[in-house]
């Protein structure tokens, strides 16, 4: 009886150390702040930028030159036959439609040349994490990005330094 006490207090002891042995490695990285911080982001952030200010001074200018029509329009409102009232009506209203096209068109072409540039950098940096998990034989990386459902991640290791360090910056 004191022998079979004795192999299962081993054979438990065994199991649980075999249990520790193969614990797999977790680590976690803040891919927001990650992505953030890549240069890659920040070209792209100013590229847009110039984008979206070309667009504005474009449509600003579409703008300015309206106003001026529909106040000259207004202004020669009372000379002008009923005829070509309402031809300047309508001519005013396809500015207006000239207008809300080249919005969505800026609109259209940022989330096009946003979503173009931006699958390249999600790759590298995807790349990036997988290349310091394999070195450190990480099995699993969580996103500890805020929102991202990781909650606790104070024990598991945090490899945002390596990655960063992988990708040069």
């Amino acid at each position: 009886m004191k022998h079979l006490k004795t192999l299962l207090l081993v054979a438990i002891f065994t199991v649980g150390l075999g249990g520790v042995v193969n614990a797999q490695k977790i680590a976690h990285i803040n891919t927001d702040k990650l992505l953030a911080e890549m240069p890659e982001t920040k070209a792209l952030k100013t590229e847009l930028e110039k984008l979206r200010t070309t667009y504005r001074n474009d449509i600003e200018g579409m703008f300015k030159k309206f106003e001026a029509k529909v106040k000259k329009y207004e202004a020669e409102g009372k000379t002008q036959t009923q005829e070509v009232n309402q031809q300047r009506a309508i001519e005013v209203q396809q500015d207006r439609q000239k207008m809300a096209q080249a919005e969505q068109t800026m609109n259209q072409e940022m989330a096009k040349r946003y979503q173009e540039k931006t699958v390249p950098i999600l790759k590298k940096a995807e790349d990036a994490i997988k290349a310091v998990a394999a070195e450190k034989n990480i099995v699993y990386v969580f996103d500890a990005s805020p929102g991202k459902g990781l909650l606790v991640f104070e024990k598991g290791e945090d490899i945002y330094n390596a990655v960063k360090a992988k990708l040069g910056f």
